[in-house]
Order: structure tokens, then sequence, then C-alpha cells
């Protein structure tokens, strides 16, 4: 639960820090060739908006916010696609493709499943169901005698059944 609270945590934080090592990593490593400097005019705004996005849509679940934790499958998802992204500011020119094609691939898989676990959620919330003349309507919440809370009863109970007259 920890690491699932942490990767909650970071998540907007890293909108604005991968970015960056991607700046800072073309500095240090020196990506100097003009294209690897074009593709980070392109790369730096992609991985801003597309960690946002992903930011959004996994805080848009009330597991989420309430538990104030990621998902197990979001927690691993996002991590793997941090380290491609952190591997791929190396700017290394053996393994720089492969690694682009992985973190644009990882951001696509990533975006389907949050985007899914929110159509999961939401879909079980709200059930509404069409008459054959074409009208839709929210049926009535079902109580089962499970569900229903019983009454305490700490003392004597009178009960006091009602009689009709007749006059």
């Amino acid at each position: 639960m920890v690491l699932r609270r942490l990767f909650f945590r970071w998540m907007f934080p890293a909108a604005f820090v991968l970015p960056l090592w991607l700046f800072v990593g073309w500095i240090v490593f020196s990506g100097g060739s003009g294209w690897a400097l074009l593709w980070l005019f392109v790369a730096i705004p992609a991985v801003f908006v597309s960690q946002l996005l992903l930011s959004l849509l996994v805080r848009a679940r009330v597991s989420v916010r309430e538990s104030r934790a990621v998902s197990w499958r979001d927690a691993i998802g996002i991590g793997l696609w941090h380290l491609v992204i952190v591997a791929l500011g190396l700017f290394d020119s053996r393994v720089f493709f492969p690694l682009l094609v992985l973190s644009i691939a990882g951001a696509l898989v990533l975006f389907w499943s949050s985007l899914a676990q929110v159509w999961n959620e939401a879909r079980g919330a709200v059930t509404v169901l069409h008459a054959t003349d074409g009208t839709a309507y929210i049926p009535a919440p079902q109580e089962s005698a499970q569900q229903r809370p019983q009454p305490r009863v700490d003392g004597d109970v009178i009960v006091v059944s009602e009689s009709r007259r007749t006059e």
C-alpha cells in the first residue's frame, strides 16, 4: 500500500520532472546532434501532456480518490514507463530507437488501461433499463434481507396491533 501511495503522490510532480530529465540528459550525455534537439522539442511537451493526462485519468477513479493509492496495474505500468523515459534520457544511440518506440507504446497502453479502469468503475454505479416502448428508467435499489440493518432490541418489545372496529 505504501508503494501505491507513493505513486499516487508522484504522478503530478512526474509531469514536470520527467521532461526536465530529458532536457538535462540531453545536455549531460551530449545527445548533441540537431536531430536529437528536434526530437527533444517534440518529446518534452509530449511527455508532459501524456503524464498530466494519465494523472488526471487515474485520479478520476473513485477507488483511487478514496484510498489515495493507485491500483497495482497502474503502479507497475507507470513505474515501467517512467524507467523507459529515464533510460531514454541517457541518449544511448544503441538503444535509443527501441526505447523511443517502447515509451510511445507504453503511453498508449497506460492511457487505454486507465480509460478501461475508469469505465469499469463508472459502469457499475447506475444501471439503466430500457422498456419495450423505448423509454429508459433507473430501477429502484433492491434491498435484500442481509443488507437491511436489523433494529437493536435492548429490552422488552411491546407490539400493538391495530384492529378495525365495524359499526
